[in-house]
């Protein structure tokens, strides 16, 4: 449950990334269109903080809010206003009553609070798009900021903000979509592929053996015949990555592990095999350098133990222990937040005191 005392922003990346890129290519080709997202949730809601909603009256709609009831009242809203004069961003809120809970589909208790921004084909906001986009693909977090007192808009670069709204401010943290790399063309990183895609991963696999390379054909997957070590080096270093070792062959799986243990801020990096290779696998690599630190980043055996057997079980064990530690590593980060800014709620923007929490976050 999402209770108003708790802002935490949910792995939404890679769709608002296609909202953000859609909502650029209208205002490039001259379209007004509108912008919504959720600031704050109470009880039960369908979609996360930080979710984003595009419509444009010629083009429909990108990304979601929630069931589909409340994208409809909103297009309801929004299309006598296409021809009419620009307005400051608002606030709407859904689902106050038991009657708006039934009419817009929203989990008994839920509320859903939203940031609306009116978006017109001007120069100062389609540079504010293209910057922000750009900052997302050089794989760069970046802070967008909306006034609501007069529609001003920014970004900065801050690590430590969190997501606040209030009836002045909107700041909204923007991280990159995660990457998934992928080491050895088999099976079970076929499934992985697979799967990962459908949950929002952009996914590259890797192998430099031909005869495992040259039968690997999946649409949406980035696919290169080389050693890891340098592919990691390059693409694959930051926060927001996974590593998976499935190789099976330990000239390669050992060469991606040295690199991504020793020299990349991934947050999950595993590699497939029994307890006892895994065991051979860390007497190996402590040998080749790494320390017990750099170790202990390590999962293997991959995956969660569901007695999977086969590769698509396996693919399942594997991506569901990768989302958990993604979630872990989120809430860890957001409880040490909470308690380095004891009393306070930073928004990286401004300071709100707690004892405006609740109105700012619903």
């Amino acid at each position: 449950m999402q209770g108003a005392d708790q802002v935490q922003v949910s792995g939404v990346e890679a769709l608002n990334e296609r909202v953000l890129r859609g909502v650029l290519g209208w205002l490039q080709a001259g379209e007004r269109c509108w912008l919504a997202t959720v600031v704050s949730t109470y009880g039960s809601s369908p979609r996360p903080i930080g979710s984003l909603f595009a419509f444009n009256p010629l083009q429909g709609t990108l990304g979601s809010l929630s069931g589909g009831c409340i994208e409809e009242d909103l297009q309801v809203r929004l299309a006598s206003k296409a021809d009419g004069p620009a307005e400051l961003p608002i606030l709407l809120r859904y689902g106050v009553t038991q009657e708006e809970q039934i009419r817009y589909a929203l989990p008994c208790g839920g509320e859903l609070q939203v940031l609306l921004e009116d978006l017109r084909p001007e120069l100062g906001l389609v540079a504010h798009f293209e910057e922000l986009l750009g900052a997302l693909l050089r794989r760069q977090p970046v802070v967008r900021l909306v006034s609501l007192v007069n529609g001003a808009r920014s970004l900065k670069v801050d690590p430590r903000a969190t997501f606040s709204c209030d009836a002045e401010l909107l700041c909204h943290p923007l991280s990159p979509a995660h990457r998934l790399l992928l080491v050895g063309a088999g099976e079970v990183a076929f499934y992985v592929a697979q799967f990962a895609l459908a949950l929002d991963f952009e996914v590259t696999l890797c192998d430099p053996r031909e005869s495992f390379f040259k039968n690997w054909t999946l649409p949406g997957v980035e696919a290169f015949q080389c050693l890891p070590d340098d592919l990691i080096r390059e693409r694959f270093h930051d926060a927001q990555c996974a590593i998976l070792a499935l190789a099976h062959d330990p000239r390669i799986d050992d060469m991606a592990l040295l690199e991504a243990l020793g020299n990349t801020e991934a947050f999950y990096i595993g590699a497939m095999g029994s307890k006892t290779t895994s065991l051979a696998r860390r007497e190996r690599l402590a040998e080749l350098g790494l320390d017990e630190a750099q170790l202990a980043r390590l999962h293997a055996p991959i995956g969660l133990p569901i007695g999977s057997k086969t590769p698509a079980e396996i693919a399942i064990s594997v991506l569901a222990h990768v989302i958990a530690e993604r979630s872990r590593q989120r809430k860890h980060a957001a409880a040490e937040m909470a308690e380095s800014n004891a009393g306070e709620i930073r928004s990286g923007c401004q300071v709100i005191p707690s004892s405006s929490k609740r109105k700012a976050n619903g």
